[in-house]
């Protein structure tokens, strides 16, 4: 194997390596009962070149080989799971996170609240119980 294609290889190999199926569907984020999961776009780039050749003198031989490598992760969605409703967040061109980021707080608010309301009707239920 020439040595462009050593370094090819080895280039994709790593480039593979990083670029697994958890880069793209992200790990979950849990908030309450809300599960946030990033999905990403991955792109990977790689070139490589090689050659031998003789001097002038055709006394030595020489060869030589080179490559580079590169790989870009953009956040394109989110996905927000909520006991059974999932929805999808689009980030990009014609979508924005901003807006995106800008729910989760009331979204996190209004599970709170129900949480607390919850818990209230519970105690009440245990003090009636008790008398």
């Amino acid at each position: 194997m020439n040595p462009a294609q050593s370094i090819l290889k080895d280039l994709i190999g790593e480039l593979k390596n990083l670029a697994r199926t958890e880069t793209i569907v992200g790990s979950p984020i849990t908030a309450g009962e809300f599960t946030l999961i990033p999905i990403c776009r991955v792109s990977l780039g790689v070139g490589a070149g090689g050659g031998s050749g003789e001097g002038e003198r055709k006394v030595s031989t020489g060869e030589g080989g080179g490559g580079g490598g590169g790989i870009r992760v953009n956040p394109i969605a989110l996905v927000t799971v909520r006991g059974a409703d999932i929805h999808i967040h689009t980030l990009g061109r014609g979508s924005s996170i901003g807006h995106t980021v800008e729910r989760i707080p009331d979204l996190l608010e209004r599970s709170l609240e129900r949480i607390l309301d919850n818990l209230k009707i519970r105690q009440g239920k245990s003090e009636r119980e008790g008398s």
